[in-house]
């Protein structure tokens, strides 16, 4: 199991790493062309890539701390840190990037400036390089995104909503917004030129900043989810109550609560009624039995809890309707 984990956590390190060298490049070639050429817009890319550098050193802190064992503090291990830090990456493209941009947007267009930029050229040479230079981190991040949709039988964006792997999609997201944000600063740069009003430059900035919210937005979401707790991907939730039911000596599946507890670790619990005529080490054995079955048929659960309860428990069953709006049935007679 643990094997089979490592492989994605080397992919997602790697995703990242690519996007780091990338984005430190991009940002320094950035800040000059700004210097250069008094160019909101340019600023605003600046600040962008500023933040998404600052950004890729919290996502490989969250990818190394995230990653070490569980210990007595930490049962079940660390694995939600890293949906801390990417939360973290979220509000840093919000502050640095996106608040910036406003700023220098609002400004340009306040001051109304007038009068062509100097040097644009020297915009247009950064502008350039740095969109091949962020296309090949997004095509890293998008193959990557890409081979886990594939991996898990999902559609490309019913994987983005449903992943507990934040760390590629965040920075697949990074470099998609900061593609279409150097079109737009290309466009703030050639309109100014061409018009000699600055203002189409600052309108250019303020849609960076735009994109940049929406972004922060989104990947404050998933990862606000993941933290608060998510339940287990239906499929996996689904075949675990068949195989509750399907086990001899359980009469009925009272409840069962899954958690996702890290990338590609998954807590079950369930309360079962068990059949009346079963010994207390028949009830035993068969909870040992059914929490390794479960475990191998499927590599993302990590711990497994199974609860004898009575079936006609009337708190138990309000607690299970106030969950899911009825009690727990067989998936045939749902059907």
């Amino acid at each position: 199991m643990g094997g089979q984990r490592e492989e994605p956590e080397n992919e997602s390190g790697l995703t990242v790493l690519l996007a780091f060298l990338a984005n430190l490049g991009i940002a320094l070639a950035k800040i000059v062309a700004a210097l250069i050429t008094g160019s909101a817009s340019m600023a605003a890319e600046a600040a962008h890539s500023v933040a998404d550098t600052f950004n890729e050193i919290l996502l490989m802190v969250g990818l190394r701390r995230s990653g070490r064992p569980a210990d007595r503090r930490h049962p079940f291990g660390y694995g939600k840190e890293r949906y801390i830090w990417t939360l973290l990456v979220a509000v840093a493209i919000f502050g640095m990037g996106a608040l910036f941009s406003y700023y220098q947007g609002f400004e340009t267009l306040i001051g109304a400036r007038s009068g062509a930029e100097s040097d644009p050229l020297v915009g247009y040479i950064v502008l350039a390089v740095a969109f091949v230079l962020e296309g090949i981190s997004w095509q890293q991040a998008l193959r990557q995104t890409r081979a886990a949709a594939r991996e898990e039988s999902l559609p490309f964006l019913a994987y983005i909503r449903r992943t507990d792997e934040p760390t590629a999609i965040s920075v697949l997201l990074e470099d998609s917004a900061a593609l279409v944000g150097l079109l737009l600063a290309f466009g703030g740069l050639g309109l100014h030129q061409a018009t000699g009003s600055a203002v189409w430059d600052g309108i250019g900035s303020v849609l960076i900043g735009v994109l940049l919210t929406v972004v922060a937005l989104v990947l404050g979401r998933i990862n606000l989810n993941l933290l608060i707790g998510n339940q287990a991907d239906p499929r996996i939730v689904d075949d675990v109550r068949a195989r509750l039911y399907a086990a001899p000596e359980v009469e009925w599946v009272v409840d069962i609560i899954t958690m996702t507890v890290g990338a590609d670790r998954v807590l079950v619990c369930a309360r079962l009624d068990f059949r009346d005529a079963l010994t207390a080490a028949d009830v035993e054995r068969a909870c040992v039995r059914m929490a390794r079955e479960l475990r191998d048929a499927h590599e993302e659960i990590d711990e497994v809890f199974l609860e004898p309860v009575p079936r006609d428990d009337p708190e138990l069953r309000e607690r299970v309707i106030a969950r899911y709006g009825r009690t727990l049935r067989p998936k045939q007679e749902e059907a």
